[in-house]
């Protein structure tokens, strides 16, 4: 999964996912479990891809959030630096909402809102997440490949 940088009005810079052909890579790979399902995720090159990882590893709780996506809360805010507008919106993308501090696991179709922050892409899809409930979360690196 290839991440490129552009540019935002405000001058900062969103990662997106426009244009996987370019050869370029995640930053690194995440690994994440609960209820017997575990999936990987593509981290972004941005900076708050990067604080995430500062935090690693993490057991948190993972819920469902309306109809498109499940959520578990941080134990601290991420940064907000270089976050801005993105498009390319998908089901399997990893978002973090700022106003709330938490992260959003997304298995349905969704647009970008104020807040919304993209840092990853699950690798395989979004099918771990249609498993409805609450339970445990472990997030944690993968090693290099």
């Amino acid at each position: 999964m290839a991440a490129v940088i552009s540019a935002t009005s405000s001058g900062s810079a969103q990662t997106t996912f426009a244009d996987e052909e370019q050869g370029g890579r995640a930053l690194m790979r995440i690994r994440c479990r609960f209820e017997e399902k575990t999936f990987t995720v593509g981290l972004l090159d941005n900076p708050s891809a990067r604080d995430l990882a500062t935090m690693l590893p993490l057991d948190l709780v993972i819920e469902d959030f309306s109809t498109n996506e499940k959520i578990a809360y941080l134990p601290r805010k991420l940064t907000e630096e270089g976050s801005g507008p993105f498009s390319n919106e998908a089901a399997g993308d990893l978002c973090y909402y700022a106003p709330w501090g938490n992260l959003a696991f997304v298995h349905g179709g969704y647009k970008y809102s104020s807040g919304l922050i993209r840092i990853g892409r699950l690798d395989d899809g979004p099918q771990p997440l249609l498993t409805r409930g609450k339970f445990p979360l472990r997030i944690e690196h993968l090693p290099p490949a």
